[in-house]
């Protein structure tokens, strides 16, 4: 998984590419999202739109990237989820648990 990040009217999108299975990746996105509350930064978007497969160890990354946002007064929101992501969200039911929305500039409005 390689990660780029942006910031948008003061919201984070971080924008994975290809594959979210856990291990490192696990660690590299935590870091990240502590880094971003140390820096006062606790609104985040998760641009899924290049990401193209995740297994359960990746929800569990994202599970825990929403928990670690709300524990600090924050959120954690994903955005243009690939049908293969949708999907999974869907069957597990964790669609319920995030705010998701169909483009990364809607997921960053509705911070406003």
């Amino acid at each position: 998984m390689r990660m780029s990040e942006r910031e948008e009217a003061g919201v984070v999108v971080l924008e994975p590419k290809g594959k979210i299975m856990g291990g490192p990746d696990a660690g590299a996105i935590k870091e990240r999202l502590h880094k971003l509350i140390d820096q006062g930064k606790k609104k985040v978007v998760v641009d899924l739109g290049g990401v193209n497969w995740m297994n359960s160890s990746g929800l569990g990354i994202l599970i825990g990237g929403l928990t670690t946002m709300r524990n600090n007064g924050g959120d954690l929101k994903l955005a243009a989820a690939t049908e293969k992501v949708q999907n999974l969200l869907m069957v597990t039911k964790l669609i319920s648990i995030f705010e998701s929305f169909d483009t990364a500039k809607e997921a960053v409005a509705s911070f406003q």
